[in-house]
């Protein structure tokens, strides 16, 4: 049972984390209900963000190279102007920074007061009307070669906000970029590659602090590397279809879900307590 749930929690990680409806707050939920002790849910929470980081480094590879290549490159050969590698790069380097921050000041009050039902679900709908309604009168005119600073940074600040279960990286990241006149997919695909230090960092370090710290027995590894490959298989596949989807369809069927699925939450919670 302990494998099969770790293999649907991957899953769980991977179909949401890239879709506006928050990874995080599934888990969260998914703790909650099924209250399985064979492993900290937050240590396996980042394993999973592991996978799907490498989902979006699989599938980002080229673009990852490039702006890599072009990041170093500018300290020899400052271009933002009419490079538009060295933009994006030193752009994405700026809006990191935020969520960095909030990350590393915040971890405790994130790991401990905000993982409960009852915020996820509030989250969960807040978010979902703010989605509706940033889908439903921005202009979606700017394609990602048109982005400019304020936008990432824009963007930047809304990822710190996501350190919060039940709000959505890609959710809020993707609202912040509809704001700025960016079209659904430019804002998805800045906010996929706009995830990857955050996760990876966190992950490294949440990683690193369970296998020295606290030890992994073999059973727990296993559990761990299940829900990790599940995670980065079902990642994958989701940034590859998502991105289609957006070329042609709204977000609002993704609004009408999260406020249906944290009303539901709520009413499951209360009859709970």
């Amino acid at each position: 049972m302990e494998y099969l749930y770790a293999i649907i929690a991957g899953l769980i990680q991977g179909l949401t984390e890239f879709l506006p409806v928050s990874s995080s707050g599934h888990l969260v939920v998914l703790h909650d209900f099924l209250k399985f002790d064979f492993i900290d849910n937050l240590a396996f929470d980042v394993v999973l963000h592991l996978g799907t980081f490498l989902a979006l480094l699989l599938f980002f590879w080229p673009e990852v190279v490039k702006y890599f290549k072009a990041f170093f490159a500018s300290f020899f050969d400052w271009n933002l102007g009419h490079d538009v590698n060295q933009k994006m790069a030193w752009y994405l380097f700026a809006a990191t920074i935020p969520a960095a921050l909030a990350g590393y000041l915040w971890q405790d009050l994130i790991e401990t007061v905000f993982r409960s039902t009852q915020l996820v679900a509030a989250m969960l709908i807040l978010v979902g009307v703010i989605l509706y309604l940033a889908d439903h009168f921005s202009q979606k005119i700017k394609s990602l070669d048109r982005l400019v600073f304020k936008d990432a940074l824009v963007m930047g600040l809304a990822q710190a906000l996501a350190l919060i279960p039940g709000v959505s990286r890609s959710g809020i990241t993707i609202i912040a970029g509809l704001t700025q006149k960016l079209n659904r997919q430019a804002a998805a695909r800045f906010s996929f590659l706009l995830s990857m230090p955050v996760v990876f960092g966190a992950g490294v370090k949440k990683t690193y602090d369970l296998f020295v710290g606290q030890g992994v027995d073999l059973n727990q590894f296993w559990l761990l590397s299940l829900g990790f490959l599940a995670a980065a298989i079902s990642g994958y596949y989701v940034i590859k279809y998502f991105l289609r989807f957006l070329q042609n369809h709204s977000l609002k069927v993704f609004a009408y879900y999260r406020v249906i699925f944290g009303l539901l939450l709520l009413i499951i919670s209360w009859h709970w307590l």
